[in-house]
């Protein structure tokens, strides 16, 4: 699943599998990665990853479950790097493990280092939260899968919108400003704090300068922020159903795991995964917005729509959830 922000040459990532359907512009737009398991078809990404950044003075943020350390260290190990010491950039990995709800390690990576694992500290994790910027909070769950997969959902505190509209009738051109323009309103920036803006004067701009409280009232929507949750591969059990429901609660965005239909229900306890079913009752008890079922087995291949259709009725299902 990738996340991309307005305005912003930022994006986030659940999961590295396939990732070369995406163009390398996007992937280069990448800050933080979020990774579920190491399980093949959720990591084997890494590489294609690590081959565009090479070389670009980029700093990635990896996130993954107890034992991710390791597994990103031998991943890197596996290549010679006996060159790099000469390159002029540092590509640079930040890699946290959740060993637990309230404990994680992380160290570095860096290109001139050859790769090598450096500064690993263990810090606190609090309310299992990955992630906590002035207007974005990534929290995870832990769940059972026969190993420790996490679950994810993004969080965007507020929702400023910038009326396009009203940026034309201030004659104003849409760029950078606006990203600093919401970011003094986030942090709570006094009325009077100046806001240099861009102008447009006949066929070019020039910077105007205004009071960030007038350009507030006049711009800016202030909403509720938006929540996106992200599941994929664990076992039905209530304890595991609680916490994804917990996790995912009011989430405008739910992407989670329907890998079989209900008829091969033994067959997904034992390889550890969800039904349409299943994970359709989790949503409703959820109480999300807008679901949507993947990772459909391929043994469903050209057959999707019959697990789409038993995981919808299941989340509109009337009685208790």
């Amino acid at each position: 699943m990738y996340v991309e922000f307005l305005f912003e040459k930022r994006a986030v990532l659940f999961d590295l599998g396939d990732v070369r359907t995406l163009p390398v512009r996007k992937i280069l737009r990448l800050s933080d990665v979020f990774v579920s398991h190491a399980h093949m078809d959720h990591f084997f990404g890494f590489d294609w990853l690590l081959r565009l950044c090479l070389g670009r003075d980029l700093r990635i943020r990896l996130f993954g479950p107890a034992g991710f350390l390791d597994q990103v260290e031998h991943k890197l190990s596996a290549y010679t790097w006996n060159l790099v010491r000469g390159y002029p950039t540092d590509f640079t990995l930040e890699v946290t493990e959740v060993s637990s709800e309230t404990v994680g390690r992380r160290a570095s990576f860096r290109c001139r280092t050859a790769f090598r694992r450096e500064g690993e500290t263990e810090f606190p994790i609090e309310d299992r939260r990955l992630l906590d910027e002035p207007n974005l909070a990534v929290e995870f769950a832990i769940l059972d899968h026969a190993t420790p997969c996490l679950a994810f959902a993004l969080r965007e505190k507020q929702h400023l919108n910038v009326w396009k509209n009203r940026l034309v009738e201030l004659g104003l051109a849409p760029g950078v400003w606006v990203q600093d323009l919401k970011h003094a309103l986030l942090t709570g920036r006094d009325e009077d704090t100046p806001v240099r803006a861009l102008k447009r004067d006949g066929a070019r701009f020039r910077e105007a300068t205004y009071r960030l409280g007038e350009l507030a009232d006049f711009l800016v929507h202030v909403s509720e922020g938006q929540k996106v949750a992200y599941v994929t591969d664990a076992v039905y059990h209530e304890a595991n159903a609680e916490r994804i429901a917990t996790l995912a609660a009011g989430a405008d965005q739910f992407f989670i795991e329907a890998v079989f239909g209900d008829e091969l229900e033994e067959r997904a306890a034992r390889k550890y995964h969800l039904t349409a079913r299943q994970a359709g009752t989790i949503a409703r008890r959820a109480g999300v917005k807008f679901p949507t079922p993947f990772h459909f087995s391929p043994i469903y291949q050209g057959r999707g729509e019959a697990l789409d259709r038993e995981f919808r009725q299941a989340f509109l299902a009337s009685g208790p959830k």
